[in-house]
């Protein structure tokens, strides 16, 4: 764990891009922080997971296995090395949270132009499949036929429960 969490008073702006991170590697290890349940030497999932955060080969032994392998290794090692960066124990070493965003966005645009190359377009597979594009998918109504504005509840969208385990 970073020392800016550890130390009371030393907060800086970029603990917020340590806390990041921590959530990244959660996502990417589907494991979380801190569990009590783990072995000694892997209390800290952070501490744990840097070597295979760092190394290309190890990265699959880190990855949530109910991902069951369907995910683009060039975009999950650049994710983790995102993850790794905004891990750093100096503060000073960690990307601004600009740069966090500009190195997401850029790991995105891959998967689209990866997907264009395939002659996929816009939208997922299963919206292409159901004769859907993404945009028409965002905009369709919710079961109370009401439009789904931006001050709507998360627990709609099926992902509330996942943060607050």
């Amino acid at each position: 764990m970073s020392d800016d969490f550890i130390c009371p008073g030393h907060l800086y702006v970029k603990s917020d891009v340590y806390g990041f991170g921590v959530v990244m590697l959660e996502m990417l290890s589907g494991q979380r922080a801190l569990d009590p349940n783990r072995p000694s030497g892997q209390l800290s999932l952070a501490d744990w997971a840097k070597p295979y955060l760092a190394d290309r080969r190890k990265l699959a032994r880190l990855m949530d296995p109910r991902f069951e392998g369907q995910y683009n290794s060039k975009q999950a090692f650049q994710a983790a090395q995102l993850t790794l960066n905004c891990l750093a124990g100096e503060p000073r070493s960690r990307p601004s949270m600009k740069e966090v965003v500009e190195t997401l966005e850029h790991i995105e645009s891959m998967k689209s132009r990866a997907r264009d190359a395939r002659g996929g377009g816009s939208g997922s597979t299963r919206d292409r499949h159901h004769g859907r594009t993404g945009a028409a998918h965002q905009r369709s109504p919710r079961a109370g036929g009401e439009p789904r504005g931006r001050g709507a509840s998360r627990a709609s969208n099926g992902h509330a429960g996942r943060a607050a385990r």
